[in-house]
């Protein structure tokens, strides 16, 4: 099968698409002819650093976000069948090798497609939208009513992360730049900082969750934004020492997410997506032999939405 790969850690150029064999499913696993691969910034930061740990050293084949259809089914696994459409983030953080055309994973980081959705579109969910879930729904426990920061808005995570709180009836305010104000209206937010010219800690208070999704300086600063008793949920590992003690005399709980595989997290995903209050946007669609473009432009950081492999033409 094709698949892109590398063979030591370093810049895009490290990338290359390469011929390996085809993987075989075990006991519980699902074998998925991969239609669409999401980006994330995980993929690039892994190419160049190795990531935090579990990836080993190169060669692997990055990428987690999965959209297709499956192919076979290991003994044991009987939540699907050949030919459903699925979606999901399987095995992260180790290898699941979504930049490639087959994957096999276990059954249950797995759900069906969303119906409504093509595999390009359910490819820009999974890992975004568990990150988001995970951090908003299961560790902030978001409720009506509740004033809501979301750095980066329009982004990969940033522009579910606004519809996510607003379907569970939170006060949304977004940093994002002017052009992407219109954009982040029209899924919902209630309020937006253009952070090239405010000081989103000087103009934001009260606020009972903030989801950093920068890290560096956001951090600290967003600790000003938050009543007591509120939460700092850092996507990012943040390497400011003082962060705990800063949190501690601001009253509020800080702390990093990492996301994990989550079958219940997907269909609550699916159902947000299939009842039209979900709806992941795209920046960018590239074919698979070009990942390297794609990741380069992800690591830019002004995409708005996802980006995406197609792997199946």
């Amino acid at each position: 099968m094709r698949a892109i790969s590398q063979n030591r850690l370093g810049g895009p150029e490290v990338l290359e698409l390469v011929d390996v064999e085809r993987p075989t499913p075990g006991p519980t696993q699902i074998l998925v002819r991969v239609h669409a691969a999401g980006v994330n910034p995980v993929d690039w930061k892994t190419r160049e650093t190795g990531g935090i740990g579990p990836m080993g050293d190169p060669p692997f084949i990055l990428g987690w976000d999965v959209s297709g259809v499956v192919e076979e089914v290991g003994a044991g696994a009987s939540l699907f069948s050949p030919g459903d459409e699925v979606f999901g983030m399987p095995s992260f953080p180790f290898q699941a090798g979504a930049y490639s055309e087959f994957v096999a994973a276990p059954s249950r980081h797995f759900a069906r497609k969303p119906s409504t959705l093509d595999h390009a579109h359910a490819a820009a969910v999974p890992l975004a939208g568990l990150t988001v879930w995970q951090s908003l729904v299961d560790t902030a426990d978001i409720r009506p009513g509740q004033r809501v920061l979301i750095h980066a808005a329009a982004g990969g995570v940033g522009h579910l992360a606004v519809q996510i709180a607003k379907a569970r009836g939170a006060y949304v305010i977004g940093t994002a730049s002017a052009a992407k104000h219109e954009f982040l209206r029209g899924l919902g937010a209630d309020e937006l900082i253009d952070y090239r010219t405010t000081d989103f800690a000087d103009e934001v208070r009260d606020v009972d969750v903030v989801l950093d999704t920068i890290g560096l300086e956001y951090g600290p600063r967003s600790l000003k934004t938050l009543r007591r008793g509120g939460r700092l949920v850092q996507l990012t590992r943040t390497n400011d020492e003082r962060m705990p003690e800063l949190a501690e005399a601001a009253g509020v709980t800080a702390g990093f997410t990492l996301a994990e595989p989550d079958r219940t997290g997907l269909l609550a995903l699916a159902e947000l997506v299939d009842s039209g209050r979900l709806k992941p946007t795209i920046d960018t669609v590239f074919p698979l032999e070009e990942a390297a473009k794609a990741q380069e432009l992800v690591a830019a950081g002004k995409t708005t939405g996802k980006v995406v492999l197609s792997v199946v033409e």
